[in-house]
């Protein structure tokens, strides 16, 4: 079984959960599950990045866990290509274009380029984790909110609230939604 799998989501039946844990759990509780009619279809979102999740789960349970194992989202389904670099050490080689006075001073640092570049790119992940943390939580909660709240009461003035970071305020706008969908949409917004 891949990771893609194990994915920990949330699946949303109109404005309730339905289901949480690993998409392969999820998948086959839906089995079987009638969803062709509006009033019963099911929205899946993945839990750390609020990306809605579209599987079929139509069919005996082996060949719902084949289409997840194949599904394009899956790691073991991706095309893998040879490049240059240290695939064992996990180093991929990969383009970077600069200008020649950033080549310039790359070259004149010890350890070369792809040091100072490492360094650098360390460096910056430190210094802006908090900052990309926040930012990874916009993101999941816009991604959740877009796909299932876009009709709801206030829904652009939370979104707003949301992207200012003004959370005591988007906690108030989505406080009369379905509990369900607030709860969630709260989970994925950044923590204060």
């Amino acid at each position: 079984m891949n990771d893609f799998a194990q994915t920990l989501c949330t699946a949303f039946e109109g404005p309730r959960v339905l289901a949480r844990g690993p998409l392969r759990d999820i998948a086959l509780t839906l089995n079987g599950r009638d969803s062709t009619s509006a009033s019963n279809q099911v929205l899946i979102f993945d839990d750390s990045s609020g990306q809605p999740i579209d599987i079929d789960t139509r069919g005996t349970a082996a060949d719902i866990l084949q289409r997840l194992n194949q599904h394009p989202l899956a790691e073991s389904g991706t095309i893998v290509r040879r490049a240059p670099g240290r695939p064992k050490l996990g180093v991929v080689a990969r383009e970077v274009t600069l200008l020649p006075r950033h080549w310039e001073w790359l070259s004149a640092q010890s350890g070369g380029a792809s040091v100072a570049l490492r360094k650098l790119v360390d460096e910056a992940r430190r210094t802006n984790q908090t900052k990309d943390h926040v930012r990874s939580a916009h993101e999941a909660t816009y991604r959740f909110m877009s796909s299932i709240a876009g009709n709801l009461p206030d829904y652009e003035e939370a979104l707003r609230a949301l992207f200012a970071n003004d959370l005591d305020r988007f906690s108030e706008l989505v406080s009369t939604w379905p509990h369900d969908i607030r709860d969630y949409a709260l989970k994925l917004a950044p923590q204060r």
